[in-house]
C-alpha cells in the first residue's frame, strides 16, 4: 500500500483493524453436505515430498510423529498480539504466560518455516518478519517485507507466499532469504488464508474483503481461476484440505458457516452452517474430525468427515471469542485465540471440556502451537504433512 494509506491505516489503531479482518453479524439459513470427490494419485509438485498416503493428506500428523529436527524444541504456544505488537509465550504444561517478545507493529501470524526450524511473525503493519529460532525461543532477525497479513511455504519448500493483503499481492519469495521471486498482483480485496492440493499443484486462496476464492497454479504462480462467493457480503477466512484431498473448505465469518468447495472443478461451492462467526479450521489428530472456531459465538463446531456432518458444538464458558490456533502434538488439545477477549483457551478435544484461560496482550490472533507432527509445514498457524 502507499506511505499514506500505510500511515492511515496505522491511525486507525488495532480495534478498529481487528474488526476489518474479522466479526461476522450476519446469517443466512441454508445447509450442505459435503461432497468426496474420489482421489486417484496424481504426479506431484517436483520437488514436493511423496504423499503418504493418498486416502489421507495428514497421514504424518499422528500424535507423537516429531521431525527429528524438532524433537527436541520445547513444546510451546506463540500468541501474536495485534494491538500490543508483541508474542506471547506460553507453557502448555502450565497455562502460564513464560516470556513476553517484543515484535513489529501488528503482528497477525506466527508461522512455522517448511523445514519446520523458524517461527515467522508476521509484522503486518510493520511491513516486516521477525525470525524466532524454534530450538531456543529466541529472534535471530527481522527482515523487511510489505504489509505480510499471513504466510504460506509452495509444498517443495523453495517459495515463501505471502499475503500482502492491502497491497493486493501474493508474493511469492524465497523460503530462506525472503527474496521476492515474484509478484502476483490480485484484483479481489483482502487474500488472507489458503491451503493446497494434495499433488502441490494448486492451492485456493480466500480473498476476505471481496468475498472471492482464487485457484492458483503453484508452478506458473499465476492465478487460474476467480469466483464469487454466493452469498451478499460474504467474508471467507481459513481454508482447509480435506483429508482425502478431494474437498477445500472454506470458513466464511458472515455466512456463518463453511464453504465446501471442489477444488479441482472449482465449481460454486455449498455452505454448511456451523456457528456465528465461523473462522478458523483445524484437522484432528486421527484425520476423522475439524474443529471450527465460531468466533462470534463463543463456539467450536466439531465436523465428522467420515459422516460429512457437524457432529457436535462445544461452548466456552462465559463466552468467547474463539479465533485462530492449533491442536497440541498429542492431539489432547485445542489451543484458540480469544481475539477480543486478551486471553487463550485451552480445549479438551475428547470432552470440549475448557481447561484454561489465560490472559495474553490485547488482540490475540493467529497462535503457533508448536512443535507438531509432520514432515514440513505449509505455513499459517501451522499446515503440516
Amino acid at each position: 500500500m502507499s506511505p499514506s494509506t500505510k500511515l492511515t491505516a496505522a491511525l486507525l489503531g488495532g480495534v478498529l483493524l481487528a474488526v476489518l479482518t474479522g466479526c461476522g453479524t450476519s446469517a443466512e439459513k441454508g445447509n450442505a453436505e459435503a461432497a468426496a470427490p474420489s482421489v486417484r494419485a496424481k504426479p506431484a509438485l517436483p520437488g514436493m515430498p511423496p504423499v503418504l498416503d493418498v486416502k489421507d493428506v495428514y497421514a504424518a500428523d499422528r500424535p507423537g510423529k516429531l521431525s527429528p529436527v524438532v524433537k527436541d524444541f520445547p513444546s510451546r504456544v506463540y500468541v501474536p498480539n495485534t494491538n500490543s505488537d508483541t508474542v506471547s509465550v506460553i507453557d502448555p504444561a502450565t497455562y502460564k504466560v513464560i516470556r513476553t517478545i517484543k515484535v513489529g507493529r501488528q503482528p497477525q501470524h506466527v508461522v512455522p518455516s517448511w523445514d519446520l526450524k523458524t517461527l515467522w511473525v508476521n509484522n503486518d503493519i510493520g511491513d516486516s518478519l521477525t525470525a524466532i529460532d524454534a530450538a531456543t525461543g529466541k529472534v535471530t532477525r527481522t527482515v523487511p517485507v510489505s504489509d505480510p497479513y499471513n504466510l504460506y511455504f509452495t509444498p517443495d519448500g523453495k517459495y515463501a507466499v505471502v499475503m500482502a493483503s492491502m497491497d493486493r499481492q501474493l508474493v511469492f519469495r524465497d523460503a530462506h532469504t525472503m527474496k521476492t521471486a515474484k509478484t502476483v498482483p490480485v484484483s479481489c480485496a483482502g487474500v488472507n488464508h489458503a491451503d493446497f492440493s494434495m499433488d502441490g499443484r494448486y492451492f485456493i486462496v480466500s480473498c476476505e474483503f471481496s468475498g472471492e476464492l482464487l485457484k492458483v497454479d503453484t508452478a506458473r504462480m499465476k492465478v487460474v481461476g476467480r469466483q464469487k462467493l454466493p452469498f451478499k457480503g460474504a467474508m471467507p477466512q481459513d481454508v482447509k484440505l480435506s483429508p482425502d484431498g478431494g474437498t477445500f473448505y472454506i470458513a466464511d465469518m458472515m455466512a456463518n458457516g463453511v464453504w465446501v468447495l471442489d477444488g479441482k472443478k472449482f465449481t460454486t461451492p455449498k455452505l454448511l452452517l456451523t456457528g456465528k462467526g465461523a473462522h478458523g479450521l483445524y484437522v484432528s489428530r486421527d484425520s476423522k474430525e475439524m474443529y471450527i472456531s465460531n468466533r462470534g459465538e463463543g463456539s467450536i463446531s466439531v465436523f465428522d468427515f467420515a459422516q460429512r456432518k457437524l457432529a457436535k458444538k462445544w461452548r466456552l464458558p462465559n463466552g468467547g471469542s474463539p479465533d485462530m490456533g492449533g491442536v497440541s502434538a498429542d492431539g489432547k488439545v485445542l489451543w484458540l485465540s480469544g481475539r477480543y477477549n486478551s486471553e487463550v483457551y485451552a480445549i479438551d478435544t475428547a470432552s470440549g471440556k475448557q481447561l484454561a484461560r489465560i490472559r495474553v496482550g490485547g488482540g490475540p490472533h493467529g497462535l503457533a502451537v508448536y512443535p507438531q507432527p509432520g514432515r514440513y509445514s505449509l505455513g499459517h498457524t501451522g499446515v503440516f504433512r
